[in-house]
């Protein structure tokens, strides 16, 4: 490989590190200053340097721009309708007494494929107090596995925005990517409970005597037993967890606090939202789009058409229609607004809450193009091609590049999203030379993204504070299950791409 490319790439991914870390620039003007910069070292033309860069955002934004839109307002209005606390009362249920952890880890999958996991966290932490102090004890377990299940598919499954950009800077489909994001995620679930009930009992004693108060009533961290011999509160509430009455668990989780919805008319009944009901806006547009998925490979397959040109048959036409994410998902937004709030919420409200969801999508929608405008610098200028060669020539599988540059990325800056869309953008060149799959590609990328969530991802500062881990309690538990997933990822790729690639 050429120094010359090899020094442009480098560069590139050095600029968007160092400005993210050591700058006031944010990732979205780190990602164009890496684009200039990759450009320039590798001696493309400063005009097509520019014109690459508003083709490549442009582009991106063009496929899934959208789409992150509307999935962020229906995240927001199943936050405030209350729709996610009915499913997860609905999930802990589901799962019965004594599997909290199993069911949390399952809520969190779920709430963060709509909401963004650091809000998500915010509004599901309060459930997950009302667990422990009824059971008594595992505030922690229970804390952390909601915690990294939200971590899942906040990284693996659309429209989720971070690996909805990866899919659309990738070319993927973006059913397919729901569904084997959906696998991933089904059987990494494991690994999330079972380090969670590892490490949790462990770090019971070291949770801050402020969260301790809040979640039992009491900061003590000892007691004196009535033989005289010191054991620790947790001891004290752990042995009681078992007598916990299943009905008090329920009727302190309905005792929470009402959602501001407005002031509902004489004689109206408080609003509520059944567990059906709330998962519609969220399970009606993924079904679609895995319909669209179906219809066209069914159709593909009839017509002999897997690869090349392909005209839609008319029967799959309608499927593709409402299939497609965005009517999906526009599908979805109406669902939200009008299903799951009362009559009598001011449309200001509604209107106050889209607005703030669109603000909080404007730095990823940003983000995504930059991206995308990365990645076509890297292919005009002929840096993409000369990877892939270099890749080609090595035993190293290819699709493991993206994951380490995503792997690296992450530890070097903290942000999943930017890391997991800097892997898209470097490695969106090597997909079609060296026959990666782009789903694989894709869950390389995200995978990748997951490791060691430490002090510079704001997502550690969230869960940590609010479980009442501090310094090396919170690297054990928090920076130690991130890890976990990301390293039990690693032979699913590998699955992935025996059966994709």
């Amino acid at each position: 490989m050429d120094i010359r490319l090899i020094a442009a790439l480098v560069l590139g991914i050095a600029t968007i590190i160092v400005l993210v870390l050591r700058t006031r620039l944010d990732a979205f003007a780190a990602l164009l200053a890496a684009a200039l910069v990759t450009g320039f070292v590798a001696g493309q033309p400063a005009l097509e340097i520019v014109t690459a860069i508003t083709t490549g955002f442009g582009n991106t934004l063009a496929s899934i721009g959208i789409v992150i839109g509307l999935g962020v307002g229906i995240g927001k209005i199943l936050e405030v309708s209350g729709a996610a606390k009915s499913l997860a009362q609905a999930f802990l249920k589901l799962f019965g007494k004594g599997r909290e952890p199993w069911a949390m880890g399952s809520v969190g999958a779920i709430v963060s494929v709509p909401v963004f996991c650091d809000a998500g966290y915010v509004i599901m932490n309060p459930l997950a107090r009302s667990i422990a102090r009824v059971k008594r004890g595992g505030y922690v377990t229970i804390a952390l596995a909601l915690g990294a299940g939200m971590t899942l598919t906040h990284h693996l499954v659309p429209p989720t925005p971070g690996p909805l950009a990866v899919a659309g800077i990738l070319g993927a489909d973006l059913g397919m990517v729901i569904i084997v994001g959906g696998i991933f995620t089904v059987l990494l679930l494991p690994v999330v409970v079972m380090y969670a009930k590892w490490v949790g009992p462990k770090l019971e004693s070291a949770v801050t005597p402020a969260v301790r108060q809040a979640v039992y009533g009491t900061a003590a961290v000892t007691q004196q037993s009535h033989g005289g011999s010191a054991t620790t509160a947790t001891e004290t509430l752990e042995r009681d967890a078992d007598s916990t009455d299943a009905g008090a668990l329920f009727a302190e989780l309905d005792a929470d606090e009402e959602p501001d919805l407005g002031t509902p008319p004489a004689g109206a009944k408080p609003h509520r939202v059944n567990a059906l009901l709330a998962a519609l806006p969220l399970a009606l547009p993924l079904l679609l789009i895995l319909l669209n998925t179906v219809g066209t490979a069914v159709d593909k397959s009839t017509q002999g058409a897997l690869t090349g040109d392909y005209t839609p048959s008319d029967w799959v036409i309608p499927l593709a229609f409402i299939g497609n994410p965005v009517i999906a998902l526009i599908i979805g937004m109406l669902l939200a607004v009008y299903v799951l709030l009362p009559r009598w919420t001011p449309r200001g409200k509604v209107n106050g809450w889209l607005a703030e969801a669109a603000a909080s999508a404007g730095l990823i929608l940003l983000i995504t193009g930059a991206g995308g405008a990365l990645g076509q610098v890297l292919r005009t200028s002929g840096v993409g091609d000369a990877l892939a060669e270099a890749i080609g020539s090595t035993n190293l599988p290819a699709f493991l590049i993206p994951f380490l540059i995503a792997t690296v990325v992450r530890i070097a800056q903290g942000s999943g999203t930017v890391a997991m869309i800097t892997a898209a953008a470097v490695s969106a060149p090597l997909v079609t030379t060296l026959g990666i799959d782009p789903i694989v590609a894709v869950l390389a990328c995200t995978a990748g993204s997951m490791v060691f969530s430490y002090f510079n991802d704001s997502y550690f500062w969230v869960v940590t504070t609010f479980t009442g881990l501090e310094g090396t309690s919170a690297l054990k538990g928090w920076s130690g299950i991130t890890t976990a997933i990301w390293a039990g990822s690693i032979p699913l790729l590998f699955l992935a791409n025996l059966i994709l690639g």
